[in-house]
């Protein structure tokens, strides 16, 4: 947590001092200066992993000038007298689609290995122009029966104006902002401008950006990396090297962001995102079901094969970069993808029984963003300067004082009076939120992480919503008159990175006596007019089915323990790394993340049931398990504490304190390697993280596969360190 504004001067004297030794720590340590191991052996870090209580060193220190007992990690953000609520929302900004023809060179089934010269801060020579590891084993999987028919080019590169906003929205469904206006680097008018080694974010612009696919039309995302060629650029913290994860894409290994695929500056990397419903090799093949489909361009659906109780709709996409997946994000590697299907069309006006009817809009076929609003909520902190401050030493989590919404701080946005629908993405590193609103009115959830649940459920709050998480909300502003106000707020509290403290009632959390700063108001919703059109969106009773497991036999149950004081069996210096955490696996020990250490590797076209235990300490951890989605089978060891709410699929497993998460899933249609993690990211690159692999039961994926390990000069290709029966 932070020193409050009422500490004394000699205090906050004391935290900046120390908070500037400590970012000289973090910037030798993301440079590659020192080690993990180097600390240790300075005294600096305990073997447990904590930064060493040093004066001078460590604000956790104790004073004689500490005015609460609530842990210090930095003075106060400062404000330069910026006020709440003082500027509009922007609403996420729109990546183009365009035609494979835009490709240059055109995508290959394997990674182009045309060779170019390499930067001597990189080590000189030649290497490839992809960073995708080559040959067959990370080949793109279905490439011919699942062709790209769209193209999506973004860069990651350091913060610049934005002069082509594009919002797919009118000003006055955009708070007035006019998309022809420049937008700068800053979060808030009344802020400096970030420096562009301090804001990484794609194409280098806010607000952040929206990638729109629907069912059966494959899209292929080119990445390229334009970060500083010397890792040293990078305003203290984040590395250069990257990593996009589809978060949860249904696709093969080679596109999933594996975090030791990662690529360097001056190579692309080609992900080919297929869009299709899980099972399509075994369920709805010939493609009969209307509600297994993909919207036409005249309102009508083009079916595709696969389980229509699959369909997902709210994705997001960031950083996996091994263990710096914390800090890019951070920097603002992070975006979000909205998928369009048969039951969520993105046009309220359809009414064919197979549409749900969702707020959106009606001006487009599909994917109308009218009233449908993507809402990316982050913790952030700056430093004395107002340039963003990441503190890696905080291995419980890093938190902000100061709240985001799509990367602007505590904006506006104006509403008509009818539904809306939110999609909501807890984006922080390490904070949770309980989000209500102040009027303590009702929202209906519709939506859990990347998929719409089978019922909505009426709440006035939310539960805890861990990193990752995804809540689609729906919100009708109708009940208000024009002029109102109300806000969105969060109920919840912490005291450090270990987990959420207490959920404060709405009441406590606008009183402002918590001491968490990112308690309370965030956003403001102002009721500006009564709707252009009429509202023909609904909430209705049914929304998206669970598949039906019951005639799918468990082939095997795995245990997964994530707990602290880790052992490393391996000292691979790329693959390995040493860390406080950890995850035990079928009751072995707890082993600190290798990505060339194979976990787990379930068998193609079988079904599983994985309990992921927490392992104690207070701490909360909210695991993702990539590729397949699960459905939660029990809490705790009870069916019965499995909240309406979480009856749906999903893709993270919040395990609260001491608690449990039983899961089912199956593995189906690609292979390769996968992850599961903590996404608290601090813990994950901390080192929470663990490699499964799914093996199609013939060439290339013969397990197990070998390591890649990334260099500008070309990928090489090791055997895996080891094997966990």
């Amino acid at each position: 947590m932070y020193l409050s504004d009422s500490a004394s001067k000699a205090r906050l004297r004391e935290a900046e001092h120390a908070r500037k030794n400590r970012a000289d720590i973090v910037k030798a340590y993301s440079w590659g200066q020192i080690s993990r191991r180097d600390l240790i052996k300075w005294g600096l870090v305990t073997a447990g992993g904590m930064l060493a209580p040093i004066n001078g060193l460590s604000p956790f220190a104790g004073s004689v000038y500490a005015s609460s007992s609530i842990p210090t990690g930095a003075p106060p953000s400062p404000l330069f007298g910026v006020a709440s609520f003082t500027q509009p929302m922007p609403r996420f900004d729109v990546l183009p689609r365009t035609p494979l023809s835009a490709l240059t060179p055109a995508p290959t089934r394997e990674a182009n290995t045309t060779p170019q010269p390499v930067a001597p801060e990189l080590g000189g020579g030649f290497g490839p122009i992809e960073g995708r590891p080559p040959g067959p084993i990370w080949a793109h999987q279905l490439w011919d029966l699942l062709p790209p028919k769209v193209a999506i080019q973004v860069t990651q590169e350091g913060a610049k104006v934005n002069t082509i906003y594009n919002p797919h929205v009118t000003s006055a469904l955009n708070s007035g902002i006019l998309a022809s206006d420049p937008l700068r680097p800053r979060f808030h008018p009344g802020l400096p401008d970030q420096r562009p080694d301090k804001l990484w974010t794609f194409m280098g612009t806010l607000p952040p950006k929206l990638m729109i696919g629907r069912y059966g039309e494959p899209i292929l995302f080119r990445h390229h990396n334009r970060l500083p060629v010397d890792a040293r650029v990078n305003g203290g913290f984040g590395r250069h090297t990257i990593s996009t994860h589809e978060h949860n894409g249904h696709h093969g290994a080679e596109n999933d962001g594996f975090t030791g695929a990662y690529f360097f500056p001056n190579q692309f990397y080609d992900y080919h995102y297929p869009i299709v419903l899980a099972g399509m090799k075994s369920i709805n093949v010939d493609a009969t079901n209307p509600r297994a489909g993909s919207p036409d361009d005249s309102g009508g659906i083009v079916k595709v094969p696969g389980d229509w109780c699959e369909t997902m709709s709210t994705h997001w996409f960031h950083d996996h970069m091994f263990s710096f997946t914390s800090q890019n994000v951070y920097k603002g590697n992070a975006g979000m993808f909205n998928i369009y299907s048969a039951v969520d069309r993105g046009n309220e006006a359809i009414n064919d029984g197979v549409n749900l009817q969702l707020p959106s809009g009606t001006d487009n076929a599909w994917g109308n963003l009218d009233y449908d609003v993507n809402l990316m909520l982050a913790d952030k902190a700056w430093d004395q300067d107002g340039q963003l401050l990441f503190d890696i030493f905080n291995f419980d989590g890093f938190l902000g004082d100061v709240m985001t919404v799509n990367l602007v701080y505590k904006p506006y946005f104006e509403v008509e009076r009818r539904k809306y629908r939110f999609r909501i993405l807890n984006a922080s590193v390490s904070r949770f939120l309980r989000l209500a609103l102040s009027d303590g009115s009702p929202m209906w959830q519709i939506g859990n992480d990347g998929n719409l649940l089978p019922q909505p459920v009426l709440l006035t709050e939310t539960d805890e919503m861990g990193i990752a998480e995804r809540y689609d909300i729906v919100i009708d502003f109708s009940r208000y008159s024009v002029g109102q106000k109300v806000w969105m707020v969060n109920l919840c509290e912490h005291q450090d990175g270990k987990g959420p403290h207490a959920d404060l009632t709405v009441r406590e959390a606008l009183s402002g006596v918590s001491p968490d700063p990112c308690v309370g108001r965030f956003l403001e919703f102002r009721i500006v007019r009564d709707p252009a059109r009429p509202d023909l969106s609904q909430v209705p009773a049914t929304l998206v089915p669970n598949p039906d497991l019951s005639a799918i036999p468990v082939a095997r149950e795995r245990v997964f323990e994530w707990a602290r004081g880790a052992s490393q069996t391996s000292s691979d210096p790329v693959t390995s790394f040493f860390g406080p955490w950890g995850i035990k696996t079928n009751g072995g020990a707890a082993l600190a993340a290798d990505f060339g250490r194979v976990s787990a590797a379930p068998r193609y076209g079988t079904r599983e049931v994985w309990t992921l235990k927490n392992g104690g300490g207070g701490w909360d951890h909210p695991v993702h398990i990539h590729f397949e989605e699960g459905r939660i089978l029990a809490r705790d060891g009870s069916a019965d504490m499995v909240p309406p709410w979480e009856r749906g699929r999903k893709d993270v497993y919040r395990l609260r304190p001491g608690g449990s998460v039983t899961l089912t899933m199956q593995f189906r249609d690609f292979g390769g390697m996968y992850m599961e993690h903590c996404h608290n990211t601090v813990h994950e690159d901390n080192a929470m993280l663990l490699r499964w692999e799914l093996d199609d039961g013939g060439a290339p994926f013969l397990r197990p596969l070998p390591t890649p390990i990334p260099t500008p000069q070309g990928v090489t290709f090791h055997d895996p360190t080891e094997v966990l029966p």
